[in-house]
């Protein structure tokens, strides 16, 4: 059975005010989390401590920025202690990035305030509730990726501009 044009309006509705909720919050967070660097500064170091050492183009592509704003982001990294670069042995000219112990030990500590954070927002859902929305939501991201694929968008003059 099809969804429903309510039940489709309803949630795209509380998806644009999740994303809206999660910006509020990391903005209100953000110096607690992160002191000086955005969020988004903080990314590049899970794909640093997941796939090991890279190239700056790299990150930024995984964390979706542009290599110029990943690149101001890792000097602050570095600045900070939480990544070194060192040459790359295939390409002399270029580094790679590497996640410092420092690094590793603010992440960790950062994963443990979300954390906290999401255990009290949850405090009153059961681990089916939790599970069931974990894994909806995993299957959402997913189906969105690749709707942006297989359905080009439309036309930006046909789709109104976000409120």
């Amino acid at each position: 059975m099809p969804i429903t044009p309510e039940t489709r309006d309803q949630l795209t509705s509380t998806v644009a005010q999740l994303v809206r909720t999660g910006r509020h919050v990391s903005a209100r967070a953000a110096t607690q989390l992160y002191g000086e660097l955005p969020s988004f500064g903080w990314a590049m170091l899970g794909p640093l401590e997941r796939d090991g050492d890279q190239r700056c183009s790299a990150l930024a592509m995984q964390v979706g920025v542009d290599a110029s704003v990943a690149s101001r982001q890792l000097a602050v990294l570095e600045r900070l202690g939480y990544v070194e670069r060192r040459p790359d042995p295939q390409d002399g000219r270029a580094s790679l990035l590497r996640l410092t112990p420092g690094g590793a030990e603010a992440l960790a500590a950062a994963r443990a305030l979300r954390a906290e954070w999401a255990l009290t927002a949850l405090a009153s859902w059961d681990e089916a509730e939790a599970r069931l929305l974990s894994d909806l939501l995993d299957r959402f991201v997913a189906d969105l990726e690749t709707a942006g694929v297989t359905h080009p968008p439309t036309s930006r003059s046909a789709v109104p501009a976000p409120r």
